[in-house]
């Protein structure tokens, strides 16, 4: 999953990426709202933890502002505003959860655990696909009761692939979440074509490998 912090206080912001990161997270940062408007116009993000308390922005603002892409992120407002009128009018613009600070880190992951579940609509943090069950929490792929090893994007891949199996993932969607910002870090267009390749072969050794559909031009997609 791929977050973008906004928060100006840099000892948070450095916890947060810290433990998210540990997490198993893709962690960008802003400083700033001008800042955080840049990087959410280029990066698609799974979620956005944003602060209200901005030095250039209104962060109510900035909230508006990403409702109205065409992409929609999960949005957690982490703000020292707990009162009520401010909660209310987070939410009624389109914040998916409001977490007054202080806050635990261990409920904040929680918090982004039952977004993704309600996102996707699946009960629980267990995936099952073609009889592989992938545990989103506990970072394990099992066939039969069989630990199945995959390396951490490899196992990353497979947990979005699996979010979205409906879809058709192109592969720049497929680059930027598994390597984040690809306008800042440098990266080969061709590794997404090679983590696909030893996915499909890790997996093709427990159920048959038609289980990945290439479409041309374009990139995957799961077979039913």
């Amino acid at each position: 999953m791929h977050v973008l912090i906004v928060e100006d206080e840099v000892s948070l912001a450095n916890e947060l990426s810290h433990f998210l990161t540990q997490e198993h997270y893709l962690c960008d940062w802003a400083f700033t709202g001008r800042e955080a408007s840049e990087k959410i116009a280029v990066n698609r993000y799974d979620f956005i933890l944003l602060d209200l308390g901005l030095p250039d922005y209104e962060g109510l603002d900035l909230l508006r502002e990403t409702r109205e892409l065409e992409y929609q992120p999960a949005i957690i407002v982490l703000t020292a505003r707990g009162a009520l009128e401010d909660r209310i009018e987070g939410l009624g613009l389109g914040a998916d959860d409001y977490l007054p600070k202080p806050f635990s880190l261990l409920e904040l992951q929680a918090r982004m655990q039952a977004i993704v579940r309600r996102k996707f609509q699946v009960n629980s943090n267990v995936l099952e696909f073609r009889g592989i069950l992938l545990d989103s929490v506990a970072r394990t792929v099992t066939y039969q009761g069989q630990n199945i090893s995959l390396t951490k994007k490899e196992f990353d891949l497979l947990h979005y692939m699996l979010l979205h199996r409906k879809r058709i993932l192109t592969r720049l969607q497929l680059t930027e979440h598994i390597w984040g910002n690809i306008l800042e870090d440098n990266y080969d267009s061709n590794y997404i074509d090679v983590h696909i390749k030893n996915l499909r072969k890790k997996l093709s050794e427990y159920i048959p490998n038609d289980w990945l559909e290439t479409v041309r031009g374009v990139g995957y997609r799961l077979t039913a």
